[in-house]
C-alpha cells in the first residue's frame, strides 16, 4: 500500500494534478489498484456543473486511470531505467456510466494487456460502491530522462 508521499516518489504529478490518493495494490506486470477520494476541496470543484453540483469529469477519471497505469509501467522498468517518467499516450473505448461527485471514493483497477518497447496498453475500470463508473483502454509510454 502506497500513501501520497510514496506515490510522489514514483510518478511526477503534483498538486493540483496528482489525482491518486492511495495505491492499495501493485501486482508486478499485471495490475494496480488506486483510490481517489473525491472532495469539494479538489481544484475541479471550483466550478459548479449541472444545477450547482460538483462533478469529477470523465476526462479527469481517465487521467486517474492513466496515473494508476503509470505504477505498472514504472514497476516493469524497474532498476534498469533510471529517471523514467510514465506518460499518457492514448485512450480507446472510453465509457462513462456513473458520475463521481464529492463524497464518492473512486477505486481504479488497471490491468496490463501488453507491454513492448516501453509502451503499455491497459484495460482500466473505475468503481464507485462496486458499480462501474467509467472504463477505457489506456496507452502509456515510459519516457527515459537523462
Amino acid at each position: 500500500m502506497l500513501d501520497v508521499n510514496q506515490i510522489k516518489e514514483i510518478i511526477p504529478h503534483r498538486f493540483p494534478f496528482l489525482l491518486v490518493d492511495r495505491v492499495i495494490e501493485v501486482e508486478k506486470g499485471k495490475k494496480a489498484v488506486g483510490i481517489k477520494n473525491v472532495t469539494v476541496n479538489d481544484f475541479f470543484s471550483q466550478t459548479e456543473y449541472f444545477n450547482g453540483q460538483y462533478l469529477l469529469s470523465g476526462a479527469l477519471q481517465v487521467e486517474i486511470m492513466a496515473q494508476v497505469a503509470g505504477f505498472i509501467i514504472v514497476d516493469l522498468a524497474g532498476a534498469e531505467e533510471v529517471n523514467c517518467i510514465p506518460l499518457f499516450a492514448g485512450i480507446d473505448k472510453a465509457r462513462f456510466r456513473k458520475t463521481a461527485k464529492p463524497g464518492d471514493q473512486l477505486r481504479v483497477e488497471v490491468h496490463l494487456q501488453r507491454y513492448k518497447a516501453r509502451t503499455g496498453k491497459f484495460r482500466a475500470k473505475s468503481y464507485i460502491n462496486d458499480e462501474i463508473a467509467s472504463e477505457a483502454i489506456i496507452t502509456c509510454v515510459l519516457a527515459v530522462g537523462e
